[in-house]
């Protein structure tokens, strides 16, 4: 089965990944074509949820997921302990253990850290992103995208064709779902929703929300440094001056509630 390379952040981050960490995060190309559409539009929820499902497993299956028993899993374990659910939609951690740098969360509550990002966030700072990762999820922002991508496009046929029943879809058709998932672009108003729910969730768990505030500026210091976006710093940030807004506005919140910025580590915890 044929499968296409993408490279999110190589170039710039290569030399930080582990020596035996070769595997990149893979995902099908989408096959080209156009067809009505009309049908699509009848798609439901309990639908849709398969097919987020589907390409779930997909990704899972087709990329090297941290066994249990491996330091990645155990580290994310731990770190996500007692994090079960989020606005009543379970969630479900594992690590994909490739060189690109990034995280993401699905619709379903399935969250995909990559290892390459867990060598160089620290405990709060990994926290931090994976709290705003589900603000999209608990915002439905990730839901809503998904079943636009699902509604338009190359997919539209083999959601259409059925007649509003659920399609077999092909590897490179969830291929191209998965690049989705990983990649999908919000608004500046979505990613400060974002911020904001990310925000609430960490403290609701019990977690020190200047995570994500420390995990924005070393996004910022990276591409600073590096001159090259990240897949992460790519998605969620389109302007510095709206990111400098965004951090100086997570900054206020966590100074007046009160909390106390943690000490400053750089990379993995021990």
């Amino acid at each position: 089965m044929k499968k296409t390379f993408i490279y999110l952040f190589v170039a710039a981050i290569a030399a930080l990944a582990p020596a035996n960490i070769s595997a990149q995060f893979k995902l099908g190309r989408a096959i080209q074509g156009a067809a009505k559409a009309a049908q699509a539009f009848t798609l439901t929820d309990q639908q849709m949820a398969a097919y987020v499902k589907e390409s779930v497993d997909w990704m899972d299956k087709n990329n090297p997921v941290a066994a249990d028993d491996d330091p990645y899993a155990i580290r994310l374990k731990k770190l996500t302990e007692g994090i079960t659910d989020a606005d009543g939609i379970p969630l479900n951690f594992k690590v994909y253990k490739v060189i690109d740098v990034n995280a993401f969360a699905c619709p379903d509550g399935s969250v995909r850290v990559f290892s390459s990002l867990m060598d160089i966030m620290n405990d709060d700072e990994l926290l931090g992103i994976i709290g705003h990762e589900i603000g999209h999820v608990v915002k439905r922002h990730s839901k809503n995208g998904f079943k636009q991508q699902l509604l338009t496009g190359a997919l539209k046929d083999a959601v259409a064709s059925s007649g509003g029943v659920a399609a077999k879809l092909t590897d490179s058709q969830l291929g191209t779902l998965g690049e989705g998932l990983i990649g999908a672009k919000y608004s500046q108003k979505q990613e400060k929703e974002a911020d904001d729910c990310g925000y609430d969730f960490l403290v609701a768990n019990g977690k020190n929300p200047w995570g994500m505030v420390m995990s924005f500026e070393k996004f910022l210091n990276m591409e600073a440094q590096s001159g090259v976006k990240a897949g992460m710093v790519d998605r969620m940030f389109s302007s510095h001056p709206d990111t400098q807004a965004r951090i100086n506005a997570m900054t206020a919140r966590c100074q007046k509630d009160g909390y106390e910025r943690p000490a400053a580590t750089e990379g993995a915890a021990e």
